[in-house]
């Protein structure tokens, strides 16, 4: 037995070191603080979240209120996904990116950012470094580090339409260079790159025999006629160091849902789902009815979503270029404007010397109760995210106030 001392405890033990360097979600930051001001009564309009504002289609939620009567639906399921959802995620991965997968290639997760999350533990080791196209979606670089990775930020511009070429990735490339991060449609930006675009970078991925962690959340949402090409159709030989990841989060208006899922070749998969077994066990089963209801359904709502989205795509850009010195892109996807501020910086406005997009959002949450989020949140200053999941009447009222700051 330890006896007892009169001396003072030992110092705790400190916190993970790891995770202290994490930041948080600077999107949800955002979302919540515009949310909190809401509530207090503040009339504030936030174009912060990438959430769709429609309800999920109601035969989804039927499907979902149908099995919650299944007493099989209250048991553990298997870790990877139900096999009946899994082989709906292969034919709309045949479908929609042209690939033939089996269910087997398929793991199903708590939403696409868990997908993300396991692509980059399967396929990372430490110090190895990840090529990640900026601007990105706030979760990568911190995804990629969980792994004991390296994120190499190749930046483009909006004169490239935030597109990076292959002579950047090149330029980046370096022999301890293992992962790409390939996203299109993208978040933030909107932008898609072209069948020939998407050609080059896969063909000079698998030159030098890169994987490719390919998000495709956002593939479903395109306009002006425009196909997102998945990478591994533009290359076929590539599918056997790529990894798809995707989910109904955004087609389906389904964020709270939590289902997503991952795609790649058996070896890699079999890692993931080992992982999974330990990381979570397997998704709701509910949640997953729900999405085989969405992924095997009637595509009438979803398309009524998207262009729905179009039109408010065209009303914002439109009212965004009112703005002088704001140079905006015009997206071809997701449901996002990126529009770039730098001409807005390095100015007072309302009596506030403004430098950075950071300095600049919070003047804009402060002076027009308008939320957006700084470019910082994605790679350099000078820009600024805005998304269009929002009612049209509240998009006018949001970017007027916006025309009335820096009028």
């Amino acid at each position: 037995m330890t006896e007892t001392t009169g001396s003072a405890p030992a110092e705790r033990a400190p916190l993970s070191r790891k995770l202290s360097a994490i930041a948080e979600s600077a999107t949800l930051k955002v979302d919540a603080k515009a949310k909190a001001l809401q509530a207090a009564g503040r009339p504030v309009i936030s174009y912060a979240a990438g959430e769709p504002d429609f309800a999920t289609p109601a035969f989804i939620v039927e499907a979902a209120a149908e099995a919650l009567r299944d007493p099989a639906n209250y048991r553990y399921t298997p870790a990877a996904g139900l096999p009946v959802l899994r082989e709906a995620v292969a034919a709309k991965t045949l479908r929609d990116s042209g690939l033939e997968v089996t269910a087997g290639q398929v793991v199903v997760t708590n939403g696409g950012k868990q997908a993300v999350y396991q692509a980059f533990q399967t396929v990372v080791n430490p110090g190895d470094e990840v090529l990640l196209p900026a601007p990105y979606w706030t979760t990568y670089p911190e995804a990629i580090a969980l792994a004991d990775g390296v994120p190499v930020e190749v930046f483009a511009g909006a004169d490239q339409d935030y597109k990076v070429t292959v002579d950047q990735l090149e330029a980046a490339r370096s022999e301890k260079t293992t992962v790409l991060v390939f996203v299109s449609p993208s978040n933030p930006t909107g932008s898609v790159y072209t069948p020939e675009e998407t050609t080059a970078i896969g063909e000079w991925a698998l030159a030098h025999g890169i994987w490719v962690i390919t998000d495709e959340i956002y593939q479903n949402l395109v306009y002006d006629g425009v196909r997102a090409v998945s990478i591994v159709e533009a290359v076929p030989e590539l599918a056997g160091q790529t990894i798809l990841v995707n989910g109904v989060a955004k087609t389906y208006a389904m964020t709270g849902w939590r289902v997503g899922w991952m795609v790649g070749p058996a070896d890699a998969i079999k890692l993931a789902a080992n992982l999974q077994s330990h990381l979570s066990s397997n998704v709701n089963n509910i949640a997953q009815r729900a999405a085989l209801a969405a992924l095997t359904g009637p595509q009438t709502e979803a398309e009524e979503m998207r262009v729905a989205f179009d039109r408010r795509r065209k009303l914002i850009v439109a009212e965004l270029q009112k703005i002088p010195g704001v140079q905006v892109p015009v997206p071809q996807g997701a449901f996002y404007v990126y529009p770039d501020v730098t001409g807005l910086l390095g100015r007072e406005w309302h009596g506030k010397r403004i430098e950075t997009s950071l300095e600049l959002a919070d003047l804009i949450l402060d002076e027009a109760e308008v939320a957006v989020v700084p470019g910082e949140a994605f790679g350099p200053s000078g820009y600024l995210r805005l998304s269009y999941a929002l009612g049209e009447d509240a998009l006018v009222e949001g970017i007027q106030r916006l025309q009335r700051l820096f009028s």
